[in-house]
């Protein structure tokens, strides 16, 4: 008798998890509660798998030995209700692929900010040293069709808290914790500490030779980590200090300390600027030492890298402005990282759906650095609220190409138009992509 399992969702993580559940000879059922993209509709097709839309079926969901959840499903959903009422076991898509990767490696890359630029730096040093190695997780493809369709000798995932959130196993020889702050508190009730036990169970089920890299100057990591039983070894990074084994900087010089080697690097050689990417630039060096990557090729990639699309990306200059599309920048920590790397005055583009969001954070940043804020969003209230008394410039608008024009109109030459949202897209736009490349569109059209 074929063992069922029922895939729920049919985006790029469910579709992933279906197409190696077939190969693996299961009997697959894919159950999504909205229309289906056409690109996994057809693939799901061309693979014989069966599968619904619109709605679930119950009755067939619930005969399920397994499920596999995509992580956009909230446990509040009431299918998972009722799943969980029948004690039906319940995995991620990533459990899933980690169940038959056999002898390969994981890297697994995780935290509030960061992770994408950590994971496509260390991916990037990976393939440079010449590994057999893919990028897997919320970039790129999934990791249950990367194995499905080019197995690799290894994986660098980035991974969310919602994919975590539903391991048994997943065992990466190399987790990442960039850091911590408040995000996605309407999935996790509100409670932080709820999303921290997320975020720190990528390394519940390390061993003694597996690496555990995390901030030292991450004040909630640092206040949570004694919490929980971490078996691995810890290679730490710091701005702080010097350490006997991790990665730190001083004197502009970023050091990386294992076994009984030791390398260094000036930060003036790294190719990608500001704090926040020297933290993102220690963390991917210090996974690839951990993987035994020679200190050569670790240097030339942090020369070579290049920045990643809607993440700090230029995006053109006009009459002296200055446009950078920071899209990604969903969160208020997000932005503030932006704000902290700005050497030019800013008109600040915000706005956004708001997911809880503390704007106290950003007050100082604001205060010394921005001379204009426009609101993109359908709700702004809130950043109004914020900083209404410290920034006498501020413009509601309703699409990109107004709020473009708007912060063009606004800004000198020499200043810099920046749009980091610090909020979900959704109300404007399909996703950070879109919103991304609308505002490029915009800057196009000045």
């Amino acid at each position: 008798m074929k063992k069922s399992i029922v895939i729920l969702g049919a985006g790029e993580s469910g579709a992933g998890a279906a197409l190696l559940a077939h190969q693996k000879g299961y009997d697959v059922f894919v159950s999504d509660s909205t229309v289906i993209k056409d690109q996994y509709k057809n693939e799901l097709t061309a693979a014989g798998i069966s599968f619904e839309e619109a709605h679930h079926s119950e009755e067939r969901i619930l005969q399920a030995d397994e499920i596999v959840k995509s992580p956009g499903i909230p446990e509040k959903a009431e299918i998972m209700k009722k799943i969980r009422l029948q004690q039906i076991p319940v995995i991620s898509e990533i459990e899933f692929a980690f169940r038959y990767i056999g002898n390969s490696r994981v890297v697994a890359i995780t935290g509030s900010n960061g992770k994408t630029t950590t994971t496509a730096l260390t991916y990037h040093i990976c393939r440079l040293a010449e590994e057999n190695c893919a990028m897997v997780g919320n970039i790129g493809y999934s990791f249950a069709r990367q194995v499905a369709e080019d197995p690799k000798e290894l994986y660098v995932a980035e991974i969310s808290s919602f994919q975590l959130d539903d391991i048994k196993t997943f065992r990466p020889n190399v987790a990442v914790l960039t850091n911590i702050t408040e995000d996605h508190l309407d999935r996790y009730d509100y409670k932080v500490e709820n999303y921290i036990r997320s975020k720190f169970r990528i390394a519940e089920n390390q061993q003694e030779g597996d690496v555990f890299i995390y901030n030292l100057d991450d004040e909630t990591t640092m206040q949570y980590l004694t919490n929980y039983p971490i078996k691995s070894t810890q290679a730490p990074i710091t701005m702080s200090k010097e350490l006997p084994q991790g990665a730190y900087l001083t004197n502009a010089k970023m050091h990386l300390k294992w076994k009984s080697e030791e390398m260094q690097m000036s930060v003036s050689d790294f190719a990608i600027k500001g704090k926040h990417n020297q933290y993102n630039s220690m963390a991917a060096s210090m996974a690839a030492t951990a993987l035994d990557i020679r200190k050569e090729k670790i240097r030339e990639a942090l020369q070579t890298f290049e920045s990643l699309e809607h993440r700090m990306e230029p995006a053109g200059m006009i009459k002296g402005v200055e446009f950078i599309n920071d899209s990604k920048a969903t969160n208020v920590n997000s932005t503030w990282f932006a704000l902290e790397s700005m050497t030019k005055p800013v008109i600040l583009i915000l706005g956004g759906v708001d997911k809880g969001n503390d704007y106290s954070l950003l007050k100082e940043l604001v205060k010394e650095k921005v001379k204009a804020i426009v609101c993109m969003g359908t709700d702004n209230r809130k950043i109004q609220e914020a900083f209404g008394d410290m920034v006498s410039l501020m413009l509601n608008t309703n699409n990109a190409q107004e709020a473009v024009q708007a912060a063009f109109h606004f800004a000198n030459k020499g200043d810099v138009v920046l749009l980091s949202p610090a909020c979900a897209s959704f109300d404007l736009f399909k996703n950070y992509e879109d919103r991304g490349n609308q505002f490029k569109q915009a800057v196009k059209n000045l």
